[in-house]
């Protein structure tokens, strides 16, 4: 991923220095295990630990370097760093990796990676959820007209609006917990995963101390039908993003003006016009996402590997692993900041829900006439014709507003008399389970 949407913890788990620091802990941890079981001397496994520890944790530009001089011999990475380490460790790096093969260091050091990683998402969701519930909280009863295909429908509240979105970056944080569990898996079951030479104990005693569970069949490979999942739970939270971007993106648009995205002191919205306010945060947002959801197919494709293993999927997880999670947690940390400022105009969204002269709550003047008698039909046509009577003079001199228009029309009024059309038009009706709605989602009442 490229710089400028790298935020550094992140950048970090995936950096070249820090991958070779945790195949290092792996072999360490095996050649432990095996000192244990008697597979090897004990001072061996201690010279390992002892000397291997600190050559792998000075790991900088100079080391990788060196490790990629060697692998430039060897075509082979694993071969590379256990050379480079032996060049520290001498003799008894003779111990190391013994009985395993390149994919129990592959991937045990990704399942750390990618739960390292998860584990960094699931505090950005945590952000975005505290965000979105402060200002749902905020605006809970400030009125703003709902649309459906873009076309004023009835009123909501704009906390209602919020309180969608966090509900649905919820259930993606619930995803993601889960997925986060189903790649944290180890295997150290040597060559096709049948533990021929390396006893089943060791991989246990790797998995325990690195966090993770043993994985229960690995062909050589963990299957990647865990993490096509892990990469769909991402896919899923960033489609959760954009949902919010584009919604922000609309309601920032200059015929609508109910909010935007906050506009720093000193900040242009164009290098020729001056007067430019764009919603740039929830356009990039919309970007990255893309971003995130186009690694869920390469993911998918890595299922199917030849027989026990082969490599196909090396080469895109080296792309995906880092990009996707690189690119959604920046995703995350920008979308939070953007909602914990966002400006909201309800005076705006007040005249919005207002411009259509009352047309908004045609729905409960059609209920009101069929309670009070009149056939739905009949209703609908009443209701719809005063309606199109408000929409077609909207802004003309003398136009009616919709309560004029249905107590100009003798068939609402032989159902209904004034006060009941009042009634029906009272905008406190439609937030009356505002509370209801909001004690499902934030368990509040």
């Amino acid at each position: 991923m490229v710089p400028r949407y790298s935020r550094p913890q992140m950048e970090a788990i995936w950096s070249p220095a820090e991958r070779y620091r945790i195949w290092f802990q792996i072999e360490a941890l095996a050649a432990e295990a095996m000192a244990a079981l008697g597979t090897i001397p004990a001072d061996a496994a201690q010279a390992i630990r002892d000397k291997g520890a600190p050559r792998a944790a000075a790991i900088g530009d100079a080391e990788v370097a060196r490790i990629d001089e060697i692998e430039r011999v060897t075509r082979h990475d694993v071969i590379a760093f256990l050379t480079f380490m032996a060049e520290g460790i001498g003799e008894s790096a003779r111990f190391m990796h013994q009985g395993m093969t390149s994919s129990d260091v592959l991937d045990t050091c990704l399942a750390v990676q990618m739960t390292r990683a998860a584990d960094l998402l699931i505090a950005d969701l945590d952000a975005v959820l505290a965000a979105l519930k402060a200002r749902a909280i905020e605006h809970r009863m400030t009125p703003t007209v709902g649309r459906s295909h873009g076309i004023h429908a009835e009123p909501t509240t704009f906390g209602l609006k919020l309180a969608g979105h966090y509900a649905e970056f919820a259930r993606g944080r619930a995803r993601l917990v889960a997925a986060r569990a189903e790649v944290a898996t180890c295997a150290i079951s040597g060559p096709v995963g049948t533990f021929a030479s390396v006893d089943p104990r060791v991989e246990a005693f790797v998995a325990e101390r690195l966090g993770l569970a043993v994985e229960p069949v690995s062909t050589q490979v963990i299957p990647r039908d865990r993490h096509a999942a892990f990469f769909c739970a991402l896919a899923l939270v960033a489609s959760a993003v954009e949902r919010l971007a584009t919604e922000v993106r609309h309601l920032q648009r200059s015929e609508v003006r109910e909010a935007e995205e906050y506009f720093h002191p000193g900040q242009k919205g164009s290098s020729a016009m001056p007067h430019k306010r764009n919603p740039v945060l929830s356009e990039n947002l919309t970007g990255l996402a893309r971003l995130v959801r186009g690694y869920v197919t390469p993911a998918l494709e890595n299922v199917a590997l030849w027989h026990e293993r082969d490599i196909s999927h090396s080469s895109v997880e080296r792309v995906i692993a880092p990009d996707a999670t690189i690119a959604l947690d920046f995703a995350l940390m920008r979308l939070a900041g953007m909602m914990e400022k966002l400006t909201i105009y309800p005076a705006r969204m007040q005249a919005n829900l207002d411009a259509l002269g009352g047309v908004v709550h045609s729905q409960k003047v059609l209920l009101a006439l069929t309670q009070a008698g009149m056939s739905r039909e009949d209703a609908y046509a009443a209701v719809q014709r005063a309606a199109m009577a408000t929409w077609q003079a909207l802004g003309s001199a003398g136009a009616r507003d919709f309560r004029a228009n249905l107590a100009a029309d003798a068939e609402v009024t032989r159902w209904l008399d004034a006060a009941a059309i009042d009634a029906a038009m009272d905008a406190a009706r439609d937030f009356r389970h505002v509370e209801t709605v909001f004690a499902r989602v934030f368990g509040e009442a």
